[in-house]
């Protein structure tokens, strides 16, 4: 019995270096890190305003923060980031939207903890809580939901 997946793909920390060696996997990261910092922007823009303007709870105002961030997340990530236009676009939103909800859900656990039991203001501990989540999205999208 031949093992074939060891002859057809290397180890993974071979190909964990050989990635790292790339460029564009690291301008894929600046323009990940670009395109995550206008939708922190509005995450929290959209957090402020239903929280501060229109008296939501903050754990219903995540959730709505996370819709409108996450619409021009996928939008700025397929086309510019990733630049994967040539694939489907159901599918590619179905896996960023799962990857997403896996941050997400991860961010609202250090919001609640944050905001709960170590007392901080509510719109700083979103804003951690959101960068806590990032390295999961970056990962999850460049691996799962716009893989070449």
């Amino acid at each position: 019995m031949s093992d074939d997946a060891t002859i057809l793909q290397p180890p993974l920390h071979l190909r964990v270096r050989a990635g790292l060696r790339k460029p564009a996997n690291w301008l894929a990261l600046v323009r990940f890190a670009l395109v995550g910092a206008s939708g922190y922007v509005v995450n929290l823009a959209v957090f402020a305003l239903a929280v501060h303007g229109l008296g939501l709870d903050y754990r219903i105002a995540a959730v709505a923060a996370f819709v409108v961030a996450v619409t021009n997340n996928f939008t700025w990530n397929r086309l510019w980031t990733f630049s994967a236009r040539d694939g489907h676009l159901g599918f590619q939103a179905a896996r960023f939207l799962v990857v997403s909800l896996v941050a997400f859900g991860f961010s609202l656990v250090v919001l609640a903890v944050l905001v709960e039991d170590a007392g901080l203001p509510k719109l700083a501990a979103q804003a951690l809580a959101i960068a806590a989540a990032t390295p999961l999205g970056f990962l999850g999208n460049k691996l799962w939901s716009f893989r070449g």
